[in-house]
């Protein structure tokens, strides 16, 4: 009896293997997400890099793995002192490098307008070497401070100031803001 249900075990196992091809898996539904612009250049860029760059400046001057008083006041104080000692030191550093890593993400995103109202240039070279030089100036920020290199980190503090100026001086530094965004003619 044994060997007439492992016989009728093996013949179906057989059959099932040989019979349709399996289906193809079915394709992940849609989530309608998609990566979009919700702020315009000027304000992303206040937002996100901007304070990142300044974490990574301020290293230059004041050692982040300095043992800092801890934040006095509670939630009284505000939300910047009372947890400014959480994600702080070395680790707010390597964050704000990921940050401007991240940003380099966000600045190709399609539909992304300047202040006045006009497209960031992303059809223009200089544009998306920039936006390279940023995010190269984020990881090496980043390996910087997972080191706690401070020497490193005024190199990268320079390294980012070249990124920023990048794009700055072409399309951000101009004297009226309906020209920003507008690539320079060159001299």
């Amino acid at each position: 009896m044994k060997s007439a249900c492992a016989l009728l075990a093996s013949s179906l196992l057989f059959a099932a293997c040989t019979s349709a091809p399996a289906p193809e898996p079915a394709a992940p539904a849609a989530t309608g997400l998609a990566a979009k612009p919700y702020a315009n250049l000027a304000q992303m860029m206040q937002a996100i890099p901007f304070p990142a760059s300044n974490i990574i400046f301020d290293a230059q001057s004041n050692d982040p793995g300095a043992k800092k008083e801890p934040a006095k006041g509670g939630a009284a104080a505000g939300a910047n002192q009372s947890y400014s000692n959480i994600y702080g030191g070395w680790l707010a550093v390597e964050n704000a490098g990921l940050a401007l890593q991240e940003t380099s993400n966000l600045l190709l995103i399609p539909g992304r307008m300047c202040q006045n109202g006009k497209p960031a240039p992303f059809d223009q070279d200089d544009y998306k070497k920039g936006i390279q030089l940023l995010a190269d100036a984020g990881k090496a920020a980043v390996e910087a401070a997972k080191k706690k290199d401070l020497d490193a980190i005024v190199e990268v503090s320079g390294t980012v100031a070249e990124a920023c100026s990048a794009c700055h001086e072409k399309y951000r530094d101009v004297d009226d803001l309906k020209d920003r965004c507008t690539p320079k003619p060159a001299k």
